[in-house]
């Protein structure tokens, strides 16, 4: 039952907010009327992106500043870092080296500027030793290889996959522990391999529905699951209630 469940749940969500355009680009003039906070950037039902080499890895860059911070603040961020430099690894590592302090003021609204600014140094050698190897940036990272990657945790490995190179991994995040477990499909101390594992083998969908039922769960929880106790008000989701353990 709660196979069909987790499907359903995606239904009901995609139903109540619409699509909502993830991962939203700082070039880009689209918008997403239908969400909470920031709209600007978005692409509802484009899954063309992205759509070249500087955008992925402005997804990648994005999903490294994201860690433990507000996305308004990440947006800022990469409008700063977007003035100072393309983005692409050479140009990355190149100035970081050359202008560290202008590098972490550009980062500085997002927080933790020393620990991110070596974090994204980290990522772009990766993938300039992709290269070096004979990859290309179109070419997927291995999940395995992207967590060697000092700063690059499971849930931030996941956004990159899903969200840069388009692979379906789950990415699991506060919001979705929350809601599932006020459900009854998980419990909240469950760790982040075995909730990743239980989306993947119960929802069917494709990748851009993998990509649209995070940004749904993001947007659910900032009105149901941002305040204890949470979902306490959660109306659109009660009936899926259940509890599995």
């Amino acid at each position: 039952m709660y196979k069909n469940n987790i499907n359903l749940i995606y239904n009901k969500l995609l139903e109540t907010y619409s699509y909502q355009g993830w991962w939203p680009f700082i070039g880009y003039i689209g918008v997403n009327p239908t969400k909470t906070g920031a709209i600007n950037g978005y692409h509802p039902k484009d899954y063309d992106f992205p759509k070249n080499n500087d955008q992925k890895f402005e997804v990648i860059i994005g999903s490294i500043l994201t860690q433990n911070t507000a996305w308004p603040s990440v947006e800022q961020a990469l409008i700063n870092l977007s003035k100072l430099i393309d983005f692409n690894p050479i140009s990355i590592l190149n100035f970081a080296e050359s202008n560290e302090n202008s590098f972490k003021d550009a980062i500085r609204c997002a927080g933790f500027v020393n620990q991110k600014f070596e974090y994204l140094k980290n990522i772009a050698k990766f993938y300039m030793n992709l290269e070096r190897e004979g990859e290309k940036r179109d070419k997927v990272p291995s999940r395995e290889s992207l967590l060697k990657v000092k700063g690059i945790g499971n849930e931030t490995a996941d956004s990159i996959l899903l969200f840069a190179h388009k692979q379906k991994q789950f990415k699991i995040d506060a919001y979705t522990k929350r809601i599932f477990s006020y459900l009854g499909y998980i419990k909240e101390n469950d760790n982040y391999m075995s909730i990743k594992n239980f989306f993947e083998t119960n929802f069917s969908g494709d990748v851009n529905m993998f990509q649209e039922y995070h940004a749904l769960i993001v947007e659910h929880a900032k009105r149901y699951y941002s305040k204890k106790p949470y979902g306490l008000n959660d109306k659109i989701l009660n009936g899926f209630k259940i509890n599995i353990y």
